[in-house]
């Protein structure tokens, strides 16, 4: 099985879209509404944003949405679609993230993630996040972690 991380393409939004519904859907009925990630236009954001796929013998399995600010590199949003989980694609795709941050100069890596996805907030947490603030935003409850990155010389 060969995995690829590329840039996304204008001809990707359809698969994205998929697959941002697909891994964000289960979330539903624990906020009380669709999480932010699925209320995107993915043309729009492939236009504005970094966006990363991972793809699995050419199938789009994941995502990355990145958002460049003078200070840090925002890890927007991170899927990785239900049938393709637990293989470690998410955990491929967070270092290739970090990995970027620190080829472009950033000390730190932001993400966000709801508040109520208490999983999602242990795993950032393991993988050395730490949280930075909580805030109410376009009607989330959102808890803001970061993560310094180094460029590590192989």
């Amino acid at each position: 099985m060969e995995i690829t991380i590329r840039v996304a393409r204008k001809t990707d939004e359809g698969a994205i879209a998929q697959c941002v519904h697909a891994s964000f859907e289960p979330y539903i009925s624990r906020i009380g509404k669709p999480p932010g990630p699925m209320l995107d236009d993915y043309a729009q954001v492939i236009d504005q944003d970094q966006v990363f796929v991972i793809t699995l013998d050419g199938v789009i399995a994941g995502l990355t949405v990145l958002k460049k600010t003078k200070e840090t590199l925002l890890l927007e949003t991170l899927a990785v679609h239900p049938i393709y989980q637990g293989q470690g694609l998410g955990k491929t795709l967070l270092n290739y993230v970090e990995t970027l941050a620190a080829k472009e100069g950033y000390e730190t890596l932001q993400l966000y993630t709801h508040e109520k996805m208490t999983e999602n907030i242990a795993m950032y947490q393991r993988r050395g996040y730490v949280e930075i603030k909580r805030c109410s935003e376009k009607g989330y409850q959102r808890v803001y972690m970061e993560k310094p990155v180094e460029l590590v010389i192989e």
